[in-house]
């Protein structure tokens, strides 16, 4: 949380807190044209010793402690004290160089959702990210994103995704006094899907990663769009869900 420039959770605007939104980042909110495995690359280099260009490594929907677990396990290799830490500042140091002004996007729909959100009366937004705390401070501030996420649940804090899912729903009824199934998790991957149901959470599933709407359709979200520039067809069934049908 040190890493975003506000401190705690913001109260809901005008009224109770009804609503809870939980945004994954990439694929979901922002692309960085690979940058993300450009940086873990660089620091394997550096501190393992090993070229690799970590392309059978799963990162969508994964946390990044578990990416750093599978890379270590396939060079057959573990950290020791204090290693790991001096491994995450190299990533992080990395990708604020790679995620230069000219790389990556904002993917479409993004900040009208978020206004949307914020002019609702009742309605919360966090993060709910595989992301280390510190990588996703970095992604947000390029595309000026972190002002709009004052909580979160982040990779560093759950073993899985659906043990973060469940923290995340938690945090909100302490928070808010709102109940998972009035929280909406967003995300591209199945993953997203999967730890949203495993919490009790509603989902939003958005073909806007690496896997295809089709794909996605598989695993049954509540909502499946091409992108959240479908504004409002999202919000009619939002609304639906904070009145608590």
């Amino acid at each position: 949380m040190s890493e975003f420039p506000l401190d705690g959770p913001p109260r809901a605007r005008g009224s109770a807190p009804r609503l809870a939104w939980l945004f994954d980042v990439d694929g979901t909110l922002l692309l960085t044209d690979g940058a993300s495995r450009e940086a873990f690359a660089s620091a394997v280099a550096q501190h393992l010793g090993v070229e690799d260009d970590l392309r059978d490594i799963a990162f969508a929907g994964s946390t990044e402690p578990r990416i750093l677990g599978d890379i270590l396990y396939k060079h057959g290799r573990r950290f020791a004290g204090g290693e790991e830490p001096r491994f995450w500042a190299t990533v992080f140091e990395k990708m604020r160089a790679l995620l230069h002004p000219e790389r990556g996007r904002l993917l479409p729909g993004v900040p009208e959702l978020l206004d949307a959100i914020e002019a609702e009366p009742g309605w919360v937004k966090g993060l709910l990210t595989g992301n280390m705390t510190g990588m996703a401070a970095i992604k947000l501030r390029r595309f000026h994103l972190a002002e709009r996420f004052a909580f979160g649940t982040f990779g560093q804090e759950a073993e899985n995704r659906d043990a973060l899912a469940r923290l995340a729903v938690e945090r909100v009824r302490s928070a808010y006094g709102i109940p998972p199934s009035r929280c909406i998790v967003v995300g591209d991957t199945e993953h997203d899907i999967r730890c949203a149901r495993f919490a009790g959470a509603r989902v939003v599933a958005v073909a806007t990663g690496t896997r295809r709407r089709e794909e996605l359709a598989a695993y049954q979200p509540d909502l499946l769009l091409d992108d959240l520039a479908e504004l409002n067809d999202l919000l009619a069934w939002a609304r639906r869900i904070a009145a608590g049908e």
